[in-house]
């Protein structure tokens, strides 16, 4: 397992750290969000979208309610918010199980929600974490052999966004 992580000073920041990750994601791909309300889950999958090749014009919310959202990038974006999940029954009727075998990314946000989940499935799971008004603490985890080759390209990109300002 190869961890990294990075503290994010602004939304925008977090976002940028997304949108790093979006670049580099190769479907099949399953990322696993964790993290207290107002963490910088959603704001983390905004930038993972537009990397991953949604459009600007394409609003990314949180599928709170609806529990699912489909974005078309380079391949489909299933983004689960497991956040109001009543019962794990719900997912296995939207048929949760064949989205993480499907060929695109999966991200679910409150991914703790379900006993286990992050013990079974996912290549990547990202902790976020309140760290004082706007600083945010990222810590990735890799999972598989894949996502650690992620992980250090994505550790680089960010090193070398930042050597640039």
């Amino acid at each position: 397992m190869r961890h990294w992580s990075v503290d994010s000073f602004a939304p925008e920041q977090t976002q940028s750290v997304g949108e790093l990750l979006g670049r580099l994601l190769v479907p099949p791909a399953v990322v696993l969000l964790v993290g207290d309300l107002g963490a910088g889950k959603t704001c983390l999958v905004k930038g993972l979208a537009r990397g991953f090749g949604i459009s600007e014009q394409e609003p990314v919310t949180s599928p709170t309610f609806t529990l699912l959202n489909i974005y078309a990038g380079r391949s489909p974006l299933f983004h689960f918010d497991l956040y109001r999940l009543s019962q794990e029954e719900d997912l296995l009727d939207l048929g949760f199980d064949e989205y993480l075998q499907a060929e695109g990314v999966t991200v679910v946000e409150w991914a703790d929600r379900i006993a286990g989940l992050e013990a079974q499935t996912g290549d990547l799971v990202v902790h976020l974490r309140h760290a004082g008004d706007d600083r945010r603490q990222i810590a990735f985890e890799a999972r598989q052999e894949r996502a650690a080759q992620w992980l250090d390209r994505l550790a680089s990109a960010w090193l070398e966004r930042g050597s640039r300002k």
